[in-house]
């Protein structure tokens, strides 16, 4: 049996991550489940070209899902930490780097690392 690429690896870990999320906030229905695959196959491309990028993949995939989620269903993560105003969408911080969180601008805090947000929101822990 061949070993997986790092190249692989990264993207599995991604899919993992950004799945683990979307299970917490309870929105992993199929079509959704489907924009990730679509932002995985997209992203394979931008890491076979960019190599060194391959570290910031889980960021840029949970980006593509949240941008896909906005345009099709409205903002996705909702702010847990906010309780009163307006709902508003975490954002991913480093937009481009390694070990994406998710943030609320409007508090000032990180939320939760890609992939924990079910520790943050009460919903299911990731393991």
């Amino acid at each position: 049996m061949d070993p997986v690429s790092p190249l692989e690896q990264a993207l599995h870990a991604a899919r993992a991550l950004v799945l683990a999320d979307l299970v917490a906030g309870e929105v992993a229905e199929a079509d959704v489940v489907s924009l990730v695959e679509d932002s995985v196959i997209q992203r394979r491309w931008w890491v076979e070209q960019w190599p060194e990028g391959a570290d910031y993949v889980a960021g840029l995939v949970a980006q593509d899902v949240q941008d896909a989620l906005l345009e099709r269903y409205g903002r996705w993560p909702l702010c847990p930490v906010c309780g009163s105003g307006d709902p508003h969408a975490l954002d991913i911080e480093p937009e481009l780097g390694r070990d994406p969180h998710w943030v609320c601008h409007k508090a000032g805090v990180k939320v939760a690392a890609v992939g924990s947000l079910g520790r943050a929101t009460g919903g299911m822990p990731s393991s």
